[in-house]
């Protein structure tokens, strides 16, 4: 964005940061196409690309009074909420299609009895709980929300009154953990 950085009226950072919408339709204005741009080619879909460019500027809006013009200037700003919000789409998409790829495995096996793959499934469910269960707070409640309230990182965050950063690093450790505890517990069974 050299152009753009050359030519950025700081007035808007503060009339922004102080609130008046008039500065908030401009920022628009002027970088909606850039968040839409950046969005588009990290998702590869127009339609989720609006979808983020629209939560971009929400947030944005929702969190101005956390932005400091002295710090940075808004389009860099804006441009760390669109990473985010690209971040947090990427992972709702995985997250639907694992949905779907949990769904598709739960079709059974003709070559299994009736029961018999329902019985994996619960105790594959029952581990899972077991596990969540060692996570300790808040990890256990921010994977359950993920897993079984299907939020995402944002929602969570919201949800918990915990700041961002520390919701996205709790699940990935806790991803982390669970994978090799998983792992260990599908070897021995």
């Amino acid at each position: 964005m050299p152009a753009a950085s050359r030519i950025w009226d700081t007035d808007l950072d503060a009339a922004f940061s102080h609130g008046h919408e008039a500065a908030l339709a401009e920022v628009y204005r002027q970088l909606a196409p850039l968040v839409h741009a950046l969005a588009a080619r990290a998702l590869g879909n127009r339609t989720v690309a609006d979808d983020v460019t629209q939560e971009v500027f929400i947030r944005a809006w929702r969190s101005r009074d956390t932005f400091d013009p002295d710090r940075a200037r808004l389009p860099a700003w804006i441009i760390g909420i669109t990473r985010n919000a690209i971040s947090d789409a990427q992972t709702a998409s995985q997250r639907e299609f694992r949905k779907l790829r949990a769904v598709s495995l739960t079709v059974p096996d003709p070559e299994q009895p009736q029961g018999a793959a329902e019985a994996d499934l619960l105790a594959d469910r029952l581990v899972l709980d077991g596990e969540l269960e060692r996570l300790g707070e808040p990890q256990g409640s921010i994977m359950r929300l993920a897993f079984y309230e299907d939020l995402t990182h944002d929602q969570i965050s919201r949800q918990l009154d915990l700041p961002l950063g520390t919701v996205k690093s709790h699940i990935r450790r806790s991803l982390t953990h669970l994978r090799n505890r998983l792992e260990v517990h599908h070897a021995s069974s």
